[in-house]
C-alpha cells in the first residue's frame, strides 16, 4: 500500500517515528487516496493516537531489518506500483514494535525475504529531549543478517535509539533516514562495537595475557577435530606409532599456518582452520582399496602419498570454485535445507566406529562420555580419565598371564592372549611408544612422505569430496557471522574463503597431512561456549599451534591417547557434528511439511544408499575389522561398467553418506516448490555495503596492499 504526502511539519517530524516517508505527486498508487493530513498530537505523546492516525491515513512504514534494503525499494516492493495489496504489517510507531503478525521482506532484485515470517521484538527504548523538551525516536533494528529471527536467538532484533535532529533547510527527497545499529551497541565513530554475551568481539584486541589465555583455551575445546583423525587413519594405513606422532604435528603446524592465511585473507571470521572429519570417510573409502589390503612393506607410505594426490586434486578444483566466481553462482542454490542434513551425515556417517571402539573399555570410556557432557571441554575430561586410566594400567586391571601387549595380535599362539590383545592393545596407557621413539625438534616439511601419486579413480571421489567440503563451510560462514553478531559476508567474500580454503587443502596435500584442510564446523560450538570471538585471538592461538608442531615430543604424547579413550570423545565430537549441521535449520522454518520431509528423506537414503552399495562382500582372505567394512564397498560394490577406475570412483561415492545426502538434499530443495521464506534462503551482503558500510569495511575488507593487487587484475568476485 502507497501513500503520499507534502512536506510534514518540524513539529509533527519531532514527535513521529523517523521512518521513510514517501512523497508523491496526488495520483493514487495501490488505492489508497491522495493526500493524507500530517499528525497533530492532542495529547503529550499519547501512543493510540498515533496508531489511529497511521490506521486512518493507510500509513504503512517501509522500515526493513533486511541489510543492504533501501526504503523505497521495499516500498515499492510492497505494491507501490501497480496497486499491489500491502503486507501484512502494522508498527507501533511511537514504541518501534510490530504487532503478532507475520511480515515478508524483500529486497532489491528479487532477493530474499525475512525468514520464517519473523517478528520484530522490542529491545528497548531511549528518548532523548532536545530544544525545550521536544523528543525524537528512531526505529533501531539489528541489520546485520538481512532478517530478523522469531526464536530470538539475538541477531535481527529491532531497538529504539535516539536519532540525530535534522538540520534546518534541508531538504531531501521525503525520505527520513533510520540509524540502524547492532543489538546492545551504541552508535560510536562510525563502527559497531561488541555484541552482547560476548567477552571478546570481533575486532577487539584484549590484550596480551588475555589473547595468550583465550587463544590456548579456543584451540584445546577444538582438540577432538584437530589430532584424533590420525588416531583412527594410521593405524589402518599400516603406520607405526612414530608415524601418528609425526601426522599429528604436521596437523597442527599446518592448522596454525592456514588459519593465519583465512584470517587475514579469506573470510577473515574467526574460523580455525584443520583437518575435517568430511574429509575421514573417504580417505578410509581409499585406504581399504583391495590393492592395498596385503601390503606389507612400506604400506603407510605408498597410501600416504596416494591421499596427497588425490587430494591435490581436489583443492585445485575447489580453488577453481573460488577464483572463478562460480562460487557465487552455486550460492543461490546451497540453502540450510541442503546444509543442514549434508553436515549431519558427516557426523552420522560414524555410527559404526563410535561406540564399538569405545565399548572395548567400558570402565574408562562412559565415565569419559559423561565428564565430556558435563564440562563440554575435550582436554579436562580427556586429561581426568587419561590419569585414571594410567591407574588402572598400572595396577594391572589390563595383566593377563601369559600375555605381551606389545606382540602384535598377528602373531600370538594362544588363545586366552588373542581374545585379550584387542582390549589390552585399546585400553592400556603405556603401550605407544611414540614418546620414546619421537624427537624432541622436528619440523614439517613438504613431501615428507614422498612424491604424490595420482590416479583418476582417487582424484575424483576428491572433487566431489571438496564440493560437500564448500557446502559445509558456506553454512559455516554463514552461521558464525550471526554468531559474532556481523552481517553475513558477501557472495563476493565466501567465494575469497572457499578459493583460500582449496589453497590451504593443496598445502595439506604437499606436506601430507591425510586430510583435506577446511573449517571447522565445530568452531560454531567452541565460540559459544567460550564467548570469544576475536581475530587475534584466533590468530594467537595459531602461533602457538605452529610453536607445538616443532616439539616432536607434542605430537608424541597425543599420539600415546588410548584408542578406547580416543572413540569415546570421537562419539561426543561427531554428535555435536550432526547437532550443529541440523541447527542450520533455524534459519528456515523448521516447522514446514516441505522442509521436514526434504531432511527426513535426504537423511534417511543417505544412510540407506550407502548401506545398500556397503553390503557386497569384501573380496579377500585378509579379515577387516567391522567398523572398516563400510569403507570397502569401493572394491567390491554393484556397480560395474567395465572400466576399473570408474568403477571404483562410482561405488565409492555412492557408498559415502554425506555424498548421497548432499545430492538428495540438493536436487530436493531445488525442485520442490516453496517460497523463499519457508525455504529460509541465505541471505548475504552485497558488495556496495563493503565499500559504504565502515563496520563491514574492516570485518571482511582484505589488507590495503592485497587489495590494491586484486584491484589490479579486476578480481571483483572476492568482494574488496
Amino acid at each position: 500500500m502507497s501513500m503520499e504526502t507534502g512536506s510534514l511539519n518540524s513539529e509533527s517530524l519531532n514527535r513521529n517515528v523517523a521512518m521513510s516517508v514517501r512523497g508523491g505527486t496526488g495520483k493514487k498508487q495501490g488505492g489508497v487516496a491522495g493526500k493524507v493530513e500530517p499528525f497533530v498530537s492532542q495529547n503529550e505523546h499519547n501512543p493510540r493516537e498515533l496508531r489511529s492516525w497511521a490506521k486512518r491515513t493507510g500509513f504503512v512504514s517501509d522500515y526493513s531489518g533486511e541489510a543492504g534494503t533501501s526504503g523505497s525499494a521495499k516500498f515499492e516492493a510492497f505494491g507501490g506500483k501497480g496497486g499491489g495489496s500491502s503486507p501484512k504489517i502494522e508498527i507501533d510507531p511511537v514504541v518501534g514494535r510490530t504487532r503478532r503478525d507475520e511480515i515478508e521482506t524483500e529486497s532489491r532484485g528479487g532477493a530474499p525475504r525475512a525468514e520464517n515470517g519473523a517478528i520484530l521484538d522490542e529491545r528497548g527504548r531511549k528518548e532523548k529531549e532536545r530544544d525545550g523538551g521536544e523528543r525524537k525516536v528512531a526505529l533501531n533494528g539489528n541489520a546485520n543478517n538481512g532478517m530478523v529471527n522469531r526464536e530470538g536467538n539475538g541477531h535481527g532484533v529491532s531497538a529504539v535509539a535516539p536519532v540525530n535532529e535534522e538540520k534546518e533547510g534541508e531538504e531531501g527527497n521525503g525520505d527520513v533516514k533510520v540509524n540502524v545499529f547492532p543489538e546492545g551497541e551504541e552508535h560510536r565513530d562510525g563502527g559497531w562495537q561488541r555484541p552482547l554475551g560476548l567477552k571478546c568481539g570481533l575486532k577487539e584486541n584484549p590484550g596480551i595475557v588475555p589473547l595468550i589465555y583465550y587463544g590456548l583455551q579456543h584451540y584445546l575445546s577444538l582438540t577432538g577435530s584437530l589430532v584424533l583423525i590420525p588416531l583412527v587413519m594410521v593405524p589402518v594405513m599400516g603406520g607405526t606409532d612414530k608415524d601418528t606422532a609425526t601426522v599429528i604435528s604436521t596437523i597442527l603446524f599446518l592448522s596454525g599456518i592456514t588459519t593465519i592465511l583465512h584470517s587475514y585473507f579469506g573470510t577473515r571470521l574467526p574460523l580455525v582452520q584443520g583437518s575435517s572429519f568430511v574429509y575421514l570417510a573417504p580417505a578410509l573409502v581409499i585406504i581399504n582399496a583391495q590393492e592395498y589390503r596385503n601390503l606389507t612393506e612400506h604400506k603407510f607410505r605408498h597410501i600416504m602419498r596416494e591421499l596427497q594426490g588425490a587430494i591435490i586434486v581436489g583443492s585445485i578444483f575447489q580453488s577453481i570454485l573460488g577464483f572463478s566466481g562460480l562460487m557465487s553462482v552455486l550460492l543461490r542454490l546451497i540453502n540450510p535445507i541442503v546444509v543442514a542434513p549434508t553436515v549431519a551425515a558427516v557426523g552420522l556417517a560414524f555410527f559404526s566406529y563410535g561406540f564399538p571402539q569405545a565399548g572395548t573399555c567400558p570402565e574408562i570410556t562412559i565415565p569419559q562420555i559423561a565428564l565430556v557432557l558435563i564440562f563440554t571441554l575435550v582436554p579436562l575430561s580427556l586429561t581426568i580419565i587419561w590419569i585414571y586410566a594410567s591407574f588402572l594400567t598400572a595396577g594391572g586391571a589390563y595383566n593377563y598371564k601369559g600375555c605381551n601387549p606389545n606382540i602384535p595380535s598377528s602373531n600370538i599362539l594362544l588363545d586366552a592372549c588373542r581374545k585379550h590383545a584387542y582390549t589390552m592393545q585399546h585400553c592400556r596407557t603405556d603401550v605407544s611408544n611414540a614418546l620414546a621413539t619421537a624427537a624432541w625438534v622436528r619440523i614439517p616439511y613438504p613431501l615428507q612422505w614422498g612424491i604424490p601419486i595420482f590416479h583418476f579413480r582417487t582424484s575424483i571421489i576428491m572433487v566431489i569430496v571438496a564440493l560437500v567440503a564448500s557446502v559445509d563451510s558456506v553454512g559455516t560462514y554463514r552461521a558464525t557471522s550471526l554468531q559474532v553478531n556481523s552481517r553475513p559476508p558477501t557472495p563476493g567474500v565466501v567465494s575469497r574463503g572457499i578459493a583460500l580454503e582449496g589453497f590451504c587443502s593443496i598445502l595439506a596435500g604437499l606436506w601430507g597431512s591425510g586430510t583435506g584442510s577446511t573449517t571447522l564446523t565445530e568452531n560454531m560450538h567452541t565460540i559459544d561456549i567460550t564467548k570469544v570471538a576475536s581475530r587475534k585471538v584466533v590468530v594467537v592461538g595459531a602461533a602457538f599451534l605452529i610453536l607445538f608442531s616443532f616439539i616432536g615430543k607434542v605430537g608424541a604424547l597425543l599420539a600415546s591417547i588410548p584408542q578406547a579413550l580416543a572413540a569415546s570423545v570421537l562419539c561426543f565430537v561427531w554428535a555435536l557434528t550432526a547437532a550443529l549441521g541440523l541447527s542450520n535449520l533455524r534459519y528456515s522454518q523448521s516447522t514446514s511439511f516441505r522442509n521436514i520431509t526434504i531432511v527426513g528423506v535426504s537423511l534417511f537414503l543417505g544412510m540407506s544408499i550407502p548401506a545398500y552399495f556397503q553390503q557386497y562382500q569384501v573380496e579377500s582372505s585378509l579379515i577387516l575389522p567391522s567398523y572398516l567394512v563400510p569403507y570397502a564397498a569401493a572394491s567390491s560394490g554393484p556397480f560395474r561398467s567395465g572400466i576399473k577406475q570408474l568403477d571404483f570412483a562410482i561405488n565409492a561415492l555412492m557408498s559415502l553418506n554425506m555424498v548421497v545426502t548432499l545430492l538428495v538434499a540438493f536436487l530436493l530443495d531445488n525442485t520442490v516448490p516453496g517460497r523463499q521464506e519457508e525455504r529460509g534462503v541465505f541471505v548475504w551482503s552485497r558488495a556496495e555495503d563493503i565499500s559504504t558500510d565502515p563496520s563491514l569495511l574492516s570485518e571482511y575488507s582484505l589488507p590495503k596492499k592485497v587489495v590494491r593487487c586484486c584491484c589490479c587484475f579486476n578480481f571483483k568476485c572476492f568482494g574488496v
